[in-house]
């Protein structure tokens, strides 16, 4: 299918199709007009990619997680636990809730700053 079949397809927008393409998430061929072609899956792909960038996941990791991923189920992505797949989400957990640490004391601090008279 055509880039604008995959988008309306997806409700993805043909510009992030691309970057998707440019980040190694998603494949084309090209025919010989030029015109990339994706497969049937790539619909599939797409909407798997989607749900990992929800659960806050970048790109470069996602990459790692695509080949593991097996089917969407109740808007879930379904994993094939692949090796040391375990270990990279279970450090991205970690990264988030250092994150969240580090949000919750600004968030502390800028609290007391305006608690003060």
């Amino acid at each position: 299918m055509l880039i604008g079949e995959l988008s309306r397809r997806t409700g993805v927008n043909a510009r992030l199709l691309r970057y998707y393409e440019a980040q190694g998430l998603l494949t084309a061929d090209r025919g010989t007009n030029g015109y990339r072609r994706y497969a049937d899956d790539s619909e599939l792909t797409v909407r798997k990619i989607r749900i990992l960038l929800d659960a806050g996941l970048t790109t470069d990791v996602i990459k790692r997680v695509l080949p593991c991923t097996r089917e969407i189920r109740d808007n879930e992505t379904v994993f094939d636990w692949c090796e040391s797949l375990r270990d990279l989400l279970d450090h991205e957990l970690a990264a988030m809730d250092d994150q969240l640490s580090s949000m919750q004391r600004t968030r502390n601090t800028l609290a007391a700053y305006l608690q003060q008279t």
